[in-house]
Protein backbone atom coordinates (compact mmCIF):
# COMPACT_ATOMS: atom_id res chain seq x y z
CA UNK A 1 0.00 0.00 0.00
CA UNK A 2 3.04 2.24 -0.41
CA UNK A 3 1.40 4.04 -3.33
CA UNK A 4 -1.80 4.79 -1.46
CA UNK A 5 -2.78 7.57 0.89
CA UNK A 6 -0.71 7.76 4.11
CA UNK A 7 -3.95 7.05 6.02
CA UNK A 8 -4.34 3.60 4.47
CA UNK A 9 -2.42 1.74 7.17
CA UNK A 10 -5.15 2.24 9.79
CA UNK A 11 -8.04 1.11 7.59
CA UNK A 12 -10.86 -1.06 8.91
CA UNK A 13 -12.99 -3.23 6.59
CA UNK A 14 -16.32 -1.99 5.31
CA UNK A 15 -19.32 -4.09 4.29
CA UNK A 16 -20.14 -3.71 0.61
CA UNK A 17 -22.68 -4.46 -2.08
CA UNK A 18 -21.03 -5.81 -5.24
CA UNK A 19 -22.29 -6.19 -8.80
CA UNK A 20 -20.20 -7.70 -11.59
CA UNK A 21 -21.14 -7.06 -15.21
CA UNK A 22 -19.16 -10.02 -16.55
CA UNK A 23 -16.71 -12.75 -15.57
CA UNK A 24 -13.24 -11.86 -14.30
CA UNK A 25 -13.74 -8.09 -14.08
CA UNK A 26 -10.78 -6.10 -15.36
CA UNK A 27 -11.97 -2.80 -13.83
CA UNK A 28 -13.58 -1.70 -10.58
CA UNK A 29 -15.87 1.25 -9.93
CA UNK A 30 -15.91 2.01 -6.21
CA UNK A 31 -18.94 4.22 -5.48
CA UNK A 32 -19.53 6.04 -2.17
CA UNK A 33 -23.04 7.04 -1.09
CA UNK A 34 -24.20 10.20 0.67
CA UNK A 35 -25.25 10.96 4.24
CA UNK A 36 -27.86 8.60 5.66
CA UNK A 37 -27.85 6.38 2.57
CA UNK A 38 -26.20 2.99 2.09
CA UNK A 39 -24.48 0.98 -0.60
CA UNK A 40 -27.85 -0.25 -1.81
CA UNK A 41 -28.87 3.33 -2.55
CA UNK A 42 -26.63 3.67 -5.60
CA UNK A 43 -26.62 0.06 -6.81
CA UNK A 44 -29.59 0.70 -9.18
CA UNK A 45 -27.36 3.05 -11.20
CA UNK A 46 -25.52 0.07 -12.72
CA UNK A 47 -28.04 -0.87 -15.45
CA UNK A 48 -28.56 2.83 -16.25
CA UNK A 49 -24.83 3.43 -16.56
CA UNK A 50 -23.29 0.38 -18.21
CA UNK A 51 -22.76 0.35 -21.97
CA UNK A 52 -22.59 -2.77 -24.14
CA UNK A 53 -19.05 -2.18 -25.38
CA UNK A 54 -17.52 -1.79 -21.91
CA UNK A 55 -15.13 -4.33 -20.40
CA UNK A 56 -16.31 -6.49 -17.51
CA UNK A 57 -16.63 -4.33 -14.39
CA UNK A 58 -16.95 -4.89 -10.68
CA UNK A 59 -19.08 -2.22 -8.99
CA UNK A 60 -18.38 -1.96 -5.27
CA UNK A 61 -20.83 0.05 -3.14
CA UNK A 62 -19.58 0.23 0.46
CA UNK A 63 -21.74 1.07 3.47
CA UNK A 64 -20.43 4.00 5.51
CA UNK A 65 -20.08 3.39 9.27
CA UNK A 66 -22.99 4.34 11.53
CA UNK A 67 -22.12 7.40 13.61
CA UNK A 68 -23.77 10.31 15.40
CA UNK A 69 -24.34 13.34 13.16
CA UNK A 70 -24.34 16.66 14.97
CA UNK A 71 -26.54 18.61 12.57
CA UNK A 72 -29.20 15.91 12.89
CA UNK A 73 -29.37 16.32 16.68
CA UNK A 74 -26.86 13.55 17.21
CA UNK A 75 -28.99 10.93 15.48
CA UNK A 76 -27.01 7.88 14.41
CA UNK A 77 -26.92 7.07 10.71
CA UNK A 78 -24.55 5.99 8.01
CA UNK A 79 -22.08 8.82 7.46
CA UNK A 80 -18.53 9.11 6.19
CA UNK A 81 -17.88 11.82 8.80
CA UNK A 82 -19.75 13.98 11.29
CA UNK A 83 -21.22 17.25 10.03
CA UNK A 84 -20.88 19.80 12.80
CA UNK A 85 -21.86 23.02 11.04
CA UNK A 86 -24.26 22.98 8.09
CA UNK A 87 -23.84 26.64 7.18
CA UNK A 88 -20.04 26.86 7.23
CA UNK A 89 -18.88 24.75 4.29
CA UNK A 90 -15.19 25.32 5.09
CA UNK A 91 -15.61 23.77 8.55
CA UNK A 92 -18.44 21.35 7.83
CA UNK A 93 -16.45 18.12 7.92
CA UNK A 94 -15.13 16.35 11.00
CA UNK A 95 -11.48 15.87 10.06
CA UNK A 96 -11.00 12.70 12.11
CA UNK A 97 -14.01 11.14 10.38
CA UNK A 98 -12.69 12.13 6.97
CA UNK A 99 -9.32 10.54 7.75
CA UNK A 100 -10.96 7.35 8.98
CA UNK A 101 -13.11 7.05 5.87
CA UNK A 102 -10.21 7.75 3.51
CA UNK A 103 -8.32 4.92 5.21
CA UNK A 104 -11.29 2.59 4.81
CA UNK A 105 -11.59 3.46 1.12
CA UNK A 106 -7.87 2.85 0.66
CA UNK A 107 -8.34 -0.59 2.19
CA UNK A 108 -10.98 -1.36 -0.44
CA UNK A 109 -8.66 -0.16 -3.22
CA UNK A 110 -5.93 -2.42 -1.83
CA UNK A 111 -8.37 -5.33 -1.77
CA UNK A 112 -9.11 -4.78 -5.46
CA UNK A 113 -5.38 -5.04 -6.19
CA UNK A 114 -5.35 -8.36 -4.34
CA UNK A 115 -8.25 -9.48 -6.55
CA UNK A 116 -6.34 -8.61 -9.70
CA UNK A 117 -7.55 -5.06 -10.40
CA UNK A 118 -4.69 -2.55 -9.99
CA UNK A 119 -5.21 1.06 -8.98
CA UNK A 120 -4.77 2.11 -12.60
CA UNK A 121 -8.06 0.33 -13.36
CA UNK A 122 -10.03 1.55 -10.34
CA UNK A 123 -12.44 4.48 -10.63
CA UNK A 124 -13.43 6.11 -7.34
CA UNK A 125 -16.83 7.81 -7.37
CA UNK A 126 -18.99 9.47 -4.77
CA UNK A 127 -22.10 11.57 -4.20
CA UNK A 128 -22.28 14.39 -1.62
CA UNK A 129 -20.43 13.14 1.49
CA UNK A 130 -19.15 10.25 -0.62
CA UNK A 131 -17.89 12.73 -3.19
CA UNK A 132 -16.05 14.64 -0.47
CA UNK A 133 -14.26 11.43 0.55
CA UNK A 134 -13.53 10.71 -3.11
CA UNK A 135 -11.76 14.05 -3.44
CA UNK A 136 -9.95 13.69 -0.11
CA UNK A 137 -8.67 10.24 -1.04
CA UNK A 138 -7.85 11.24 -4.60
CA UNK A 139 -5.70 14.18 -3.56
CA UNK A 140 -3.56 11.89 -1.41
CA UNK A 141 -3.02 9.17 -4.04
CA UNK A 142 0.65 8.56 -4.72
CA UNK A 143 -0.32 6.01 -7.39
CA UNK A 144 -3.05 7.53 -9.58
CA UNK A 145 -6.39 5.84 -9.96
CA UNK A 146 -8.05 5.48 -13.37
CA UNK A 147 -10.29 8.41 -12.51
CA UNK A 148 -12.37 10.24 -9.91
CA UNK A 149 -16.09 11.09 -10.04
CA UNK A 150 -17.37 13.69 -7.57
CA UNK A 151 -21.10 14.48 -7.72
CA UNK A 152 -22.90 17.28 -5.83
CA UNK A 153 -20.01 17.75 -3.43
CA UNK A 154 -17.25 20.00 -2.14
CA UNK A 155 -13.63 19.76 -1.03
CA UNK A 156 -13.46 19.08 2.73
CA UNK A 157 -10.47 20.30 4.72
CA UNK A 158 -9.62 22.25 1.58
CA UNK A 159 -6.56 24.19 2.77
CA UNK A 160 -5.02 21.13 4.38
CA UNK A 161 -5.69 18.80 1.45
CA UNK A 162 -4.26 21.25 -1.07
CA UNK A 163 -1.08 21.47 1.03
CA UNK A 164 -0.88 17.68 1.36
CA UNK A 165 -1.73 16.80 -2.24
CA UNK A 166 0.50 14.11 -3.73
CA UNK A 167 2.47 15.25 -6.79
CA UNK A 168 1.00 12.41 -8.89
CA UNK A 169 -2.61 13.08 -7.88
CA UNK A 170 -3.36 15.55 -10.68
CA UNK A 171 -2.75 12.80 -13.26
CA UNK A 172 -6.16 11.40 -12.31
CA UNK A 173 -8.98 12.45 -14.68
CA UNK A 174 -11.79 14.07 -12.69
CA UNK A 175 -15.50 14.29 -13.50
CA UNK A 176 -17.49 16.76 -11.39
CA UNK A 177 -21.20 17.61 -11.63
CA UNK A 178 -23.54 19.71 -9.52
CA UNK A 179 -27.15 20.85 -9.38
CA UNK A 180 -27.62 24.57 -9.91
CA UNK A 181 -30.41 24.60 -7.27
CA UNK A 182 -28.67 22.44 -4.65
CA UNK A 183 -29.73 23.56 -1.12
CA UNK A 184 -27.49 21.03 0.69
CA UNK A 185 -24.13 21.62 -0.98
CA UNK A 186 -24.52 24.94 -2.80
CA UNK A 187 -23.26 25.12 -6.36
CA UNK A 188 -20.62 27.58 -5.18
CA UNK A 189 -19.12 24.82 -3.04
CA UNK A 190 -18.59 22.62 -6.06
CA UNK A 191 -17.25 25.51 -8.12
CA UNK A 192 -14.76 26.45 -5.40
CA UNK A 193 -13.58 22.84 -5.17
CA UNK A 194 -13.05 22.68 -8.92
CA UNK A 195 -11.13 25.95 -8.87
CA UNK A 196 -8.81 24.73 -6.10
CA UNK A 197 -8.20 21.45 -7.89
CA UNK A 198 -7.41 23.19 -11.17
CA UNK A 199 -4.66 25.13 -9.42
CA UNK A 200 -3.08 21.75 -8.63
CA UNK A 201 -3.17 20.74 -12.29
CA UNK A 202 -6.31 18.60 -12.35
CA UNK A 203 -8.11 18.42 -15.68
CA UNK A 204 -11.80 18.53 -14.78
CA UNK A 205 -14.81 17.58 -16.86
CA UNK A 206 -17.33 19.92 -15.17
CA UNK A 207 -21.13 19.80 -15.61
CA UNK A 208 -24.10 21.59 -14.04
CA UNK A 209 -27.74 20.56 -14.25
CA UNK A 210 -31.00 22.36 -13.31
CA UNK A 211 -31.66 20.17 -10.26
CA UNK A 212 -31.38 20.13 -6.47
CA UNK A 213 -29.26 17.72 -4.37
CA UNK A 214 -29.81 14.67 -6.55
CA UNK A 215 -28.81 12.93 -9.75
CA UNK A 216 -30.53 13.06 -13.13
CA UNK A 217 -30.55 10.98 -16.31
CA UNK A 218 -28.48 13.52 -18.24
CA UNK A 219 -25.81 13.42 -15.52
CA UNK A 220 -25.63 9.61 -15.58
CA UNK A 221 -25.30 9.70 -19.38
CA UNK A 222 -22.43 12.17 -19.05
CA UNK A 223 -20.73 9.93 -16.47
CA UNK A 224 -21.12 6.98 -18.86
CA UNK A 225 -19.54 8.94 -21.73
CA UNK A 226 -16.65 9.94 -19.47
CA UNK A 227 -16.12 6.36 -18.34
CA UNK A 228 -16.13 5.22 -21.96
CA UNK A 229 -13.22 7.59 -22.55
CA UNK A 230 -11.32 6.10 -19.62
CA UNK A 231 -11.79 2.54 -20.89
CA UNK A 232 -10.84 3.50 -24.44
CA UNK A 233 -7.70 5.32 -23.27
CA UNK A 234 -6.50 2.19 -21.48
Amino acid sequence: MDNASPAAAVAAPLDTVEIETGPQPAWTVLWLHGLGDSGEGWAPVVPELVRKDWPALRFVFPHAPVRAVTINNGARMRAWYDIRDFQDLANRADEAGVEESVAQVEALIAREAERGVPASRVVLAGFSQGGAITLAAGLRRREPLAGLIALSTYLPMADRLVREAAPAASAQPLFMAHGSHDPVVPLRGGEMAAARLRTLGFKIDWHTYPMAHQACAEEIDAVAAWLSQRFAAA
